[in-house]
């Protein structure tokens, strides 16, 4: 049984965003599924935590960016949301690498934490983002892209 499968309910319609947060479940379950191992290979879980914290990073910045872009005004609370979450994954990151063991606490708090995050703190942000498009009468995707100077 999949720990946290991905299901329609977690879609925003953002595309790029919508790719970005089933990636972020995905290493989520690759996480879980080594760590579920009678003998989990720690080069593995290593692997996976690294790329967990920088694709979580990474997808911090471009949300981040579409808030500036748009002029979001939670930005900056929904901006300390990713950053507390950061420095605990930073943690765990740090504590393994010092030879302690990811238990299955830490997946229980990913989990939870990313459910939370995306049904509630993330899904804020829609209507006002489509708004401020249409506002502006701009055709096309929500983005993150830096404006057009053309």
């Amino acid at each position: 049984m999949t720990f946290m499968p991905w299901s329609s309910d977690l879609m925003l319609g953002i595309p790029h965003v919508d790719d970005q947060h089933q990636h972020l479940v995905a290493l989520i379950n690759a996480l879980h599924d080594e760590l579920d191992n009678p003998i989990p290979d720690r080069a593995v879980v290593g692997e996976v935590l690294e790329g967990l914290v920088e694709y979580t990073h990474n997808h911090f910045i471009e949300e981040e960016v579409m808030f500036q872009r748009y002029g979001y005004p939670q930005a900056t609370a929904h901006t300390a949301e990713h950053g507390q979450f950061t420095t605990q994954a930073m943690h765990w990151l740090l504590r393994f690498e010092a030879g302690e063991e990811v238990d299955l606490k830490a997946m229980a708090f990913l989990k939870h934490w990313l459910l939370h995050h995306i049904l509630l703190e993330d899904r804020a942000y829609v209507p006002f983002l489509q708004a401020a498009i249409a506002q502006a009468g701009a055709p096309g995707a929500i983005t993150s892209e830096a404006p057009s100077v053309c």
